[in-house]
């Protein structure tokens, strides 16, 4: 990360009591409020969106040296959540994320890069199922404060648009009017809140 990020602050009111957050430490993503989701196309015209609904992670922040930044998300995928009973069991079957052998979805960050004001490049592993490509993800910094119990939070959003079939999700069924019943192409959607560690925390951690 960039040592600019310590300028930004989300509420234009923390700039009284907090104009500086101390964003260098570590940092647990808030699962209560933070949601990774994804948007597909189905029969070529409705847009079927889900999330996964257990997601935990932590950032580790260097404003002193950048290079040492790093992510780490987890989302269970017998998680999976798209409001449609029968869907999601079909998700979770061998034909999407076969949950019983791979249990999670995992991203690991390699680089966080500052782009622009705000405007942040993460660059790592994601896995799913048995399959492991690096990817970029542009992420908006939202902003930081501290929220009604004291503790610093920050937030994060952004999405990215991947080839589901490059990672084994190759299931589909071809339309008689043309196309296919699931769109190839997946939007992921990233809304994360991270809560910044207590010091003693960071110690024993």
């Amino acid at each position: 990360m960039n040592e600019r990020l310590d300028e930004f602050v989300n509420d234009p009111g923390e700039t009284m009591t907090n104009p500086t957050p101390d964003l260098s430490g570590d940092w647990d993503i808030d699962p209560d409020h933070s949601r990774i989701g994804f948007s597909a196309k189905h029969a070529m015209v409705a847009t079927v969106r889900g999330a996964f609904t257990d997601v935990n992670g932590k950032l580790h922040a260097d404003l002193d040296d950048p290079d040492a930044s790093f992510v780490e998300i987890v989302c269970r995928t017998d998680s999976v959540d798209t409001r449609n009973a029968q869907r999601d069991e079909h998700l979770r079957s061998d034909d999407f994320f076969n949950v019983e052998k791979w249990p999670e979805i995992v991203f690991r960050s390699s680089r966080i890069e500052e782009i622009g004001d705000n405007a942040l490049v993460v660059s790592g592993d994601l896995t799913i199922r048995d399959v492991t490509k690096a990817i970029t993800i542009p992420i908006e910094f939202v902003g930081a404060h501290t929220d009604a119990t004291g503790a610093l939070r920050a937030g994060f959003q952004g999405t990215r648009r991947i080839d589901r079939r490059e990672f084994g999700l190759e299931w589909n069924v071809p339309l008689d009017t043309g196309g296919v019943l699931v769109s190839e192409k997946i939007t992921l959607e990233f809304e994360l809140s991270a809560i910044k560690r207590e010091a003693e925390a960071q110690l024993t951690a």
